[in-house]
């Protein structure tokens, strides 16, 4: 078995690799991408050699595995010069047109490296090393601590797709999934697989073998609509155990917003972090019937296709849609804890207060948790976890009573210098009270603790607040003071600055449905 130490210098060989590129003008994120692809190769090819020892020593089977005849990983190692460039460039263009397996991680494929020699430099580090005899452990804390790192790097974009590990497990610590065989767990907008792998963790191996192929194979799902971030989660999942080389992918890459799901894709559990920002801007493709009957392809702009019967309304507001999406995943009886920004808990254009109304009154939207700003790469978003079961449809309203954790108020936290910890979030799991939720006490008391963070409002005094408003706080602000560091202040005219941006894209979206 390997040691913590082994782990330890791949992953700083990996990342002193990162440091050349960069300085090459290669983005930290084409570098994941490329050590992705060249990983799965190398796996493969230590798969086949295994096999030609021993059936019984292969790690997976290569059913499903579509490999170009030629390809050959000595032959990719022993290249150099434009040869390597040549033979690499057109290895990924043949493997992103296979089918199954292999051209769903290699789709639109492209070499980002086109310097030879540090290519070669890239393919030497994954060659040296034996992946199939690392410990999936091992295996899935290198590649999630290069995905952490890259989510770091502010330039880089990927931030977007990263939760912070922090709050995804005390979210999947609260929801505390009771798995068996035939759970299905699932994530919408999955980025690289946070919240996935963070109940995968949870469960660790099990002593059932049957549950230990169910987590591999059928309990969790997932929907990714970029390219290179699915792939890169694809990876991350395969490398922690969900799913196989050559299995149906557990997650899919499509836009999960333009398709209702079917009856056999309800869900026991979603958790997720839907994309912020109020409007589609992506095109995606649907099919329509042309003039002749024919289905054919075509490109829309991604908020056009979201006519779903399933909806109660109809916005181009998409964090408004993603929680009528996620309601409509669940089974009866199913949980979703969602992070969303503050507009859903308030607003009232696209159809906001309508959406709220119907998810108090069909589930039972039990706890929100406030959280602070500086927690997420994306600056100044304000945003909360909202936790809902849905209850089996009847006239009465399903929700009693919203209990509300302000982590928010008089809490300050930045990435680099005060990141969130879990143990930040213990009180609030405590408070949550995972084992039996419907059991709860108040830390707030209006007379001994008006500070109290954790508190809870009856279901008659959240209808009577002016558009069903679940934007609630009651602890007083210590803020007057204007003793602010340089890098808070910053925050919040970053923060300013998104709230305004935000305003403006929901007053053109405002115009664009009163134009329509």
């Amino acid at each position: 078995m390997h040691s913590f130490m082994a782990d330890n210098q791949i992953t700083n060989k990996i990342w002193n690799i990162a440091g050349t590129l960069r300085d090459a003008g290669v983005s930290y994120s084409d570098y994941l991408e490329q050590i992705t692809f060249l990983l799965f190769l190398k796996m493969i090819d230590e798969n086949l050699e295994m096999s030609k020892i021993s059936p019984d020593l292969q790690l997976f089977s290569m059913d499903g595995i579509d490999l170009p005849e030629d390809f050959k990983w000595s032959v990719l190692v022993s290249m150099q010069g434009s040869d390597l460039l040549e033979y690499y460039a057109n290895l990924l263009n043949d493997l992103s047109q296979r089918k199954g397996m292999i051209g769903e991680i290699y789709r639109g494929a492209r070499n980002k490296v086109e310097k030879a020699s540090l290519l070669k430099k890239v393919i030497d580090m994954i060659n040296n090393v034996e992946w199939n005899s690392l410990s999936e452990d091992v295996k899935g804390d290198i590649y999630e601590g290069l995905l952490e790192r890259i989510a770091q790097d502010t330039k880089s974009g990927a931030g977007q797709y990263f939760t912070p590990r922090a709050l995804i497990n005390a979210i999947v610590r609260c929801v505390n999934p009771r798995i068996t065989v035939n759970t299905r767990i699932a994530d919408p907008c999955c980025g690289s697989g946070g919240f996935l792998l963070a109940v995968k963790k949870l469960f660790g191996i099990t002593q059932s073998q049957i549950l230990n192929i169910a987590l591999r194979d059928r309990v969790f799902h997932g929907t990714e609509f970029v390219d290179s971030t699915y792939r890169m989660c694809l990876m991350n999942l395969l490398l922690h155990g969900i799913g196989t080389f050559n299995g149906v992918p557990p997650i899919k890459c499509q836009d999960s917003l333009a398709h209702a799901p079917a009856d056999n894709e309800l869900c026991d559990y979603v958790l997720t972090n839907p994309p912020f920002g109020t409007k589609s801007s992506e095109t995606i493709e649907v099919e329509k019937k042309d003039k002749e009957g024919n289905l054919v392809t075509v490109q829309e702009k991604a908020k056009d296709n979201y006519v779903r019967q399933d909806f109660i309304v109809s916005t181009s507001n998409k964090q408004l849609n993603f929680v009528q999406h996620i309601k409509s995943m669940l089974r009866v009886g199913g949980l979703a804890a969602v992070v969303v920004p503050d507009n859903v808990l308030f607003q009232d254009t696209g159809g906001g207060e309508t959406i709220r109304r119907n998810l108090l009154k069909t589930c039972d939207l039990h706890t929100i948790l406030r959280l602070p700003t500086g927690i997420f790469y994306r600056p100044g978003v304000k945003a909360n976890v909202i936790f809902f079961e849905k209850r089996p449809a009847s006239e009465v309203t399903h929700t009693r009573e919203v209990w509300i954790y302000d982590y928010r108020t008089n809490i300050k936290h930045t990435l680099k210098q005060n990141p969130l910890k879990e143990s930040d979030l213990e009180d609030f799991i405590a408070c949550y009270n995972p084992q039996d939720r419907h059991h709860r006490t108040e830390t707030f008391n209006a007379e001994t603790n008006p500070n109290g963070r954790w508190r809870k409002f009856t279901i008659d005094e959240i209808l009577k607040r002016d558009k069903t408003s679940l934007d609630i706080t009651w602890i007083k602000s210590d803020n007057d003071d204007g003793d602010y560091s340089l890098p808070e202040l910053l925050d919040i005219i970053l923060e300013k600055g998104e709230n305004i941006k935000n305003a403006i894209d929901e007053l053109v979206a405002l115009l664009a449905d009163i134009k329509e």
